[in-house]
């Protein structure tokens, strides 16, 4: 019997499923076969997700950790890593609801870096919308800054505008904050508090950008930046791109899943084809 499987278009970043007749095929689909077996075929997903991974580091790695900027001649292979990468984390949410299957630590792992180097890509190429209270922030002076943390919503009914962690001084300045400088940099901080919150918030603002009736450039910017904030203060070094779910909770993997799903989601509305199939 043939099965689904695995196929790359030649020269290009990422991969399909296709039918046993070799159609092309989101996951998803291949649940609707009398022999389906998702709950195989995800941790496949998953570690083909996982080199693809691979392959982005090892050609963008400078690129993507800051050491220089892409060169006119990257700039459609940039995009084309970002894409496949956003296509395959949302195909693996979109399968793994399906089947209801258990959250997976590994899952939260692999999507968790995806989704820090399609960002990192991204904002090479100017492909970002805006991060929430950009450019109506003060900048910080050279020193120690003294002043409250808390995490603001820009409109708080309306949370697919997003929130974002700021620290107001005592003369009134708002000063931009990030998880990694309240969990490693700061003193006075209830850190497992802060964890809970900036959960909290991601799990809110991926829900919301899913309405369709919200502006998406906002809105994928909103959920970019605290699904951002969170991976980059999970890293599994200073220096590293692997993220790590310290906590050991699921429910952390279900999160980070789920809100890189929803970025994909709603910037699907304007980066359009991003979850197309790649065509031969």
């Amino acid at each position: 019997m043939t099965l689904p499987r695995i196929e790359q278009v030649d020269g290009r970043l990422g991969f399909h499923w296709t039918t046993p007749d070799g159609d092309p095929v989101r996951l998803r689909q291949l649940a609707d076969l009398p022999s389906a077996e998702l709950d195989r075929w995800l941790p496949t997903h998953l570690e083909a997700l996982d080199d693809v991974l691979i392959d982005v580091a090892g050609r963008f790695g400078e690129v993507l950790g800051g050491g220089r900027g892409p060169r006119p001649a990257e700039q459609d292979d940039i995009a084309a890593a970002y894409r496949a990468i956003d296509r395959l984390s949302h195909e693996y949410h979109e399968a793994a609801q399906a089947l209801g299957a258990p959250d997976d630590l590994r899952a939260g792992q692999i999507i968790g870096t995806g989704a820090l180097m399609s960002i990192r890509l991204r904002q090479a190429i100017t492909m970002m919308g805006p991060a929430p209270f950009d450019p109506d922030l003060d900048r910080p002076g050279p020193g120690v800054v003294s002043g409250r943390a808390g995490l603001h919503w820009v409109a708080p009914d309306a949370a697919w505008r997003g929130a974002r962690w700021l620290v107001v001084t005592p003369d009134g300045l708002r000063l931009p904050a990030t998880l990694s400088m309240l969990l490693f940099d700061s003193s006075g901080v209830d850190k497992e508090a802060t964890l809970t919150e900036h959960r909290e918030a991601l799990a809110r603002v991926s829900a919301a950008v899913l309405d369709q009736a919200v502006e998406p450039l906002a809105a994928s910017g909103a959920v970019d930046w605290l699904l951002f904030d969170w991976v980059m203060a999970h890293r599994d070094s200073p220096d590293g791109g692997g993220v790590e779910i310290r906590s050991g909770r699921a429910q952390d993997a279900a999160m980070i899943v789920q809100a890189a799903a929803a970025s994909a989601a709603v910037r699907s509305r304007f980066d359009l084809g991003l979850l197309d199939l790649p065509r031969s």
